[in-house]
């Protein structure tokens, strides 16, 4: 009884054993499974005929850009940078090798088109300035007219002024001389010579007046005239000022840059497909 009481609790012993065994592998077995590393996936490398039609899609995009307003040049140094990234991530991808022709061409058209560029800019600020220049210019114009005719009004007032006191004095003698006409001689009186004498001293005077001032009204024309020539003068440098501000200015408004650009992207996609030439071609 005692033995086979033993057996039986060997056996339990056994098979609680071999269960546990059992549960532990299923249970190593499923950590494992969900412990699996899978391989990640392979991303697709892209052939260097690949990187060069995209690079030489993005240049064509960059050639054909256009700029909204201007000045024009403040998006020239923002255009530049996105050239260079193109190329540069061309040129640094696994699958291109740049040679020293490549290097050489590259370097070139960058400092070609970064020239034609800074060119651009100067004249571009050139063209502001005669925006500017214009505009005073044409105030100018309307303050020669304002400034004319304040000097005419100026100019008649002293002319008024001036040749009042002799008009006075002409038309004074010539009343006198018409008292004197009407003046009766007599033997005893007033005589004949002395009437005579006197008309002749009157008229003397009154040519002398009228002498004064026929002078005095023609120094005032030739003055007027000499103002009005300085101003027709000063008018006329103005508006041929004016005409040739609004030639020079007449493209403010469109962007100069563009056959630049578009000459500089397209000789860098030249640049690119000469390198894919000269590796994927072989030397004769």
């Amino acid at each position: 009884m005692g033995y086979r009481g033993q057996s039986g609790g060997r056996r339990g012993s056994g098979e609680k054993f071999q269960k546990s065994s059992h549960d532990k592998a299923k249970s190593k077995t499923q950590k494992n499974k969900s412990g699996v590393k899978y391989a990640p996936e392979e991303t697709a490398v892209l052939s260097a005929e690949e990187v060069a039609q995209k690079t030489l899609n993005s240049l064509e995009k960059l050639g054909s850009q256009t700029f909204a307003l201007s000045p024009f040049s403040q998006y020239f140094d923002d255009w530049l940078v996105n050239l260079r990234q193109v190329v540069s991530e061309f040129e640094s991808n696994t699958t291109v090798v740049a040679d020293e022709v490549f290097v050489k061409d590259r370097i070139q058209t960058f400092a070609d088109v970064e020239g034609e560029l800074a060119k651009r800019r100067l004249r571009e600020a050139e063209l502001e300035l005669a925006a500017r220049t214009l505009a005073e210019s044409n105030h100018l114009l309307v303050e020669t007219d304002v400034q004319y005719a304040g000097q005419t009004r100026e100019l008649a007032a002293k002319r008024k002024s001036d040749t009042e006191l002799l008009t006075k004095s002409v038309y004074d003698l010539e009343e006198e001389i018409a008292r004197i006409g009407k003046m009766k001689t007599s033997i005893f009186g007033f005589t004949k010579k002395a009437k005579a004498k006197k008309e002749s001293e009157v008229t003397q005077k009154l040519n002398a007046a009228k002498t004064e001032l026929d002078i005095a009204l023609q120094n005032f024309a030739v003055e007027q005239e000499k103002l009005h020539d300085e101003y027709e003068k000063k008018k006329q440098a103005t508006i041929e000022k004016i005409q040739s501000l609004e030639k020079e200015i007449v493209t403010i408004e469109t962007d100069s840059s563009i056959e630049t650009r578009k000459t500089a992207a397209t000789a860098l996609a030249n640049v690119v497909k000469a390198l894919l030439q000269r590796k994927i071609v072989p030397p004769q």
